[in-house]
């Protein structure tokens, strides 16, 4: 147990309202550990967010001057110049309240700022968090590349890794890391995912949406390259010749979706594929409910938080050998495998877990099984708290 509540100094380039999979765990998990102060310096995006913002626990330091509407995400000089500006305003918090923890939230800019803070204070330990999904071609020559040697020196002045899969502990290894490696996954909210709905809410769900006795599918992900919906896209088609009445919800936004509506629409599955866009975390639940089945055809993934989701929620999952995935998912027990890159073999997948319907619900009690006993967030943040216990007594 703490003797008193330490100061803990994240980095991390996004943080709420602007966050991906790594600052929700991160959110999830700091908010729970109620005997630490967690003060968290992120990029203001948007001109309308405050500069700061107080919890019980933590304080947002958010930099820079923003944007209407955040429409600059995209500029690398802004991520850029977030560096050195997280890197002075730490090293002036530092002066007002002692830090005894540095914690990086990814291995890119978050990281370069805080290993200009370690070096400046060696003796302050640093935490590093390493979840991206890349693959490692990209990580290595894509991100990594951009915070050049601060990226590369982060993984190797680290005091402690944490990875979400034992996939990403191996590349932070070959990435020259000395420290202790903590496996981690992200966590779930078991009590969201598992809401019970009404046969009367279900039904107006699936009206609304113009779905009567369709077969659904549904894929919730960012729309990008390594989740490849393209190939989900496509398997559509192949099942659609062998059962016509099928449903596909794309739930999500990202560079890829005006190519996947025209990749729809040249198929003529306009009737069969719905995309639905970005859709509150508070609502997924039902979107689950109301589908027969979750596939993400990644071709990489760091852990894959939406399968554990789905899993959480009561229905089978597809999903491809890559990555985090392999963690949780085993075929025929947890969940299904398909081939990477190859719609004919998702589609002869979705047939084979229709066809069973007794395997299919084993596999799903099974899976709801594994998402309660280790993916809880309450089991994440636990295991985080032995990581910190360490850090602050070095």
């Amino acid at each position: 147990m703490f003797s008193k509540e330490p100061n803990v100094a994240v980095f991390s380039l996004a943080f709420t309202p602007f966050e991906g999979g790594a600052e929700i765990a991160a959110r999830e998990v700091l908010t729970r550990l109620k005997g630490l102060n967690f003060t968290i310096f992120t990029y203001k995006f948007d001109k309308e967010w405050l500069s700061k913002e107080r919890g019980d626990n933590f304080e947002i330091v958010r930099l820079g001057k923003g944007s209407r509407g955040g429409k600059r995400y995209g500029r690398i000089f802004d991520k850029i110049s977030y560096i050195f500006s997280a890197w002075r305003s730490a090293e002036e918090a530092h002066k007002r309240k002692r830090f005894e923890v540095a914690w990086a939230i990814m291995a890119s800019y978050g990281a370069a700022a805080a290993l200009l803070f370690k070096l400046n204070h060696p003796r302050v330990p640093l935490l590093l968090t390493i979840q991206e999904g890349d693959s490692e071609k990209h990580l290595v020559f894509g991100k990594f590349g951009l915070v050049g040697l601060l990226g590369k020196m982060a993984i190797k002045k680290a005091d402690h890794i944490h990875v979400i899969s034992n996939y990403l502990k191996d590349f932070a290894k070959k990435r020259g890391a000395h420290c202790s490696i903590s496996v981690i996954p992200n966590g779930v909210d078991i009590g969201l995912f598992s809401t019970e709905y009404t046969d009367s809410e279900i039904k107006a769900a699936r009206d609304g949406l113009g779905i009567k006795d369709d077969y659904v599918i549904v894929t919730t992900s960012r729309l990008v390259y390594k989740n490849g919906v393209d190939v989900l896209i496509d398997a559509v088609a192949k099942f659609k010749a062998r059962r016509p009445n099928i449903k596909c919800l794309v739930i999500g936004g990202g560079p890829e979706r005006k190519m996947l509506e025209l990749k729809t629409k040249n198929l003529k599955l306009e009737t069969n594929v719905i995309f639905l866009g970005q859709i509150p975390q508070k609502d997924l639940p039902l979107y689950l409910k109301i589908s027969d089945l979750f596939v993400r055809p990644s071709r990489s993934e760091g852990l894959g938080s939406s399968f554990l989701e789905a899993m959480a929620a009561g229905i089978p999952v597809i999903g491809t050998p890559v990555g985090g995935i392999v963690d949780f998912l085993q075929n025929d027990q947890t969940g299904f495998y398909m081939k990477v890159n190859d719609p004919e073999s998702l589609a002869e997948k979705i047939e084979y877990v229709l066809a069973k319907p007794d395997l299919r619900e084993r596999v799903v009690q099974n899976a709801e099984v594994i998402v309660r006993e280790n993916y809880s967030w309450g089991v994440v943040s636990r295991m985080f708290k032995n990581i910190f216990d360490k850090l602050v007594n070095l």
